[in-house]
């Protein structure tokens, strides 16, 4: 929705240290929570703090995009006000991997609360920063004046209260599942009874004593006669 007013234009060196060092600092803020205020830093859940994870990742995302755009500049004609060197060139070249490197990262630790939030977030910081840059520095325009501002204030709460929406969408409590649990009289009677049943079964039975047939037969003694 906004478009630059002369083709080519660029930040220069000056302008791109200041938005890298203020960047920094914004994005050191979002992502160890001290701009959600202290009375909420106790009780934010992972979901909070994947929204500040997600915002530093937009933004770092749109300052590399503002840079990208500087660094070729530099390497197609040359910084604005100045003539680039090497070093110049060189030290762009590491804030933008270093601010898309960070950016990468930050979306990570973002999705470990959810997915759904954090990456609306992403998708609607990224291109606001880089809007912020391109009005407050290269003199960019709202596209059909008024109306451009309008559209954008509409568009900007639309997005707003979507991502609240998401933001409300929880993962459902766990059931609870009530289990019977028998009496402890109950129990060890029951495993008493169940024991003895058991001793009773495995006690061996007596088996019957046969005779022994391998020994001789013994003739009884007649009684004396006359005797």
């Amino acid at each position: 929705m906004t478009g630059p007013t002369a083709p080519g234009e660029a930040l220069s060196l000056r302008e791109s240290l200041v938005v890298a060092a203020a960047t920094a600092l914004l994005i050191a803020a979002l992502a160890s929570g001290r701009l959600q205020g202290r009375e909420r830093r106790g009780n934010d859940g992972p979901a909070a703090r994947g929204l500040g994870h997600a915002t530093a990742s937009g933004i770092a995302s749109g300052v590399a995009s503002a840079l990208t755009q500087t660094l070729t500049a530099a390497l197609s004609l040359d910084l604005p006000g100045t003539e680039p060197t090497w070093w110049q060139t060189a030290l762009l070249a590491v804030l933008i991997s270093g601010f898309a490197s960070g950016g990468l990262l930050l979306s990570q630790a973002a999705y470990r609360g959810g997915l759904a939030a954090p990456l609306a977030v992403v998708n609607l910081s990224n291109p606001a920063a880089a809007a912020v840059i391109g009005v407050a520095l290269l003199g960019e325009t709202f596209r059909a004046g008024a109306w451009g501002w309008l559209v954008a204030a509409g568009a900007s709460l639309v997005a707003a209260r979507g991502v609240v929406l998401l933001t409300k969408g929880g993962t459902p409590e766990p059931t609870v599942v009530a289990v019977a649990v028998p009496a402890p009289a109950a129990t060890t009677a029951t495993t008493t009874t169940t024991a003895t049943a058991i001793q009773a079964e495995a006690r061996p039975m007596p088996i019957p004593r046969l005779p022994d047939l391998t020994a001789p037969e013994t003739e009884p003694t007649p009684a004396p006669v006359g005797g």
